[in-house]
């Protein structure tokens, strides 16, 4: 991923951070018909991460596959308008902000129901937290759990590389990064104000 100093992030408490709260991911791979793309969500635990795919997907039979996981977070269109030194010089440019986290490492293939059982429990308590009545895995019968548990297989990828490019116009002097924020929390589009956090928490980070 090509990474101006400037954008690159390196802290792993901020990446982990975008993981935990972007847990989409993409996986690429190569495949037997070549290179492969799946969208899973993922659950970081202790450095390591854990999903799960239906037996019939071709990662469940890639034990030991390089591979690659982006996890995109916030992102929007950023307008030349917002920046004062445009009303001054004329010299900006629309651009694109966003921030993303690629792990690179070897997938690993669990085919244990116990395992899994344990981690449907903790993605499901996890994205359930906020329901007024969380469902569990217990309010299913357990027949019906135990074949959804047979059709799946668990996967497994430590980090064995991190990287993260949060692209949050650090290049712009303050005043410019000022506007954009402001820019962003006045059109209030899909993920504008989410984009516009992360940007002002980037400047905290600066300071």
């Amino acid at each position: 991923m090509y990474t101006p100093k400037h954008f690159e992030e390196t802290r792993a408490d901020v990446l982990h951070g975008l993981i935990r709260a972007y847990p989409f991911a993409t996986l690429a791979t190569h495949a037997a018909a070549g290179l492969t793309a799946n969208h899973l969500p993922f659950e970081l635990v202790d450095g390591v991460l854990h999903g799960h795919v239906a037996r019939g997907n071709e990662l469940a039979q890639l034990d030991g596959a390089e591979v690659l996981l982006i996890f995109q977070g916030p992102d929007g269109y950023i307008s030349p308008n917002w920046y004062p030194s445009k009303h001054e010089t004329g010299r900006e440019v629309p651009t694109w902000n966003y921030a993303v986290v690629h792990v690179h490492g070897r997938l690993r293939v669990i085919d244990d129901a116990i395992w899994l059982r344990r981690l449907l429990e903790t993605l499901t308590n996890h994205h359930e937290a906020t329901q007024p009545k969380p469902w569990q895995v217990g309010d299913a019968p357990e027949e019906h759990i135990a074949n959804l548990l047979r059709a799946i297989v668990g996967l497994e990828v430590a980090i064995d590389r991190i990287e993260g490019k949060f692209k949050l116009s650090q290049n712009h002097p303050t005043r410019n990064r000022a506007g954009a924020i402001a820019g962003l929390r006045q059109r209030d589009g899909d993920g504008d104000t989410e984009l516009a956090e992360w940007m002002a928490r980037q400047e905290e980070s600066n300071l």
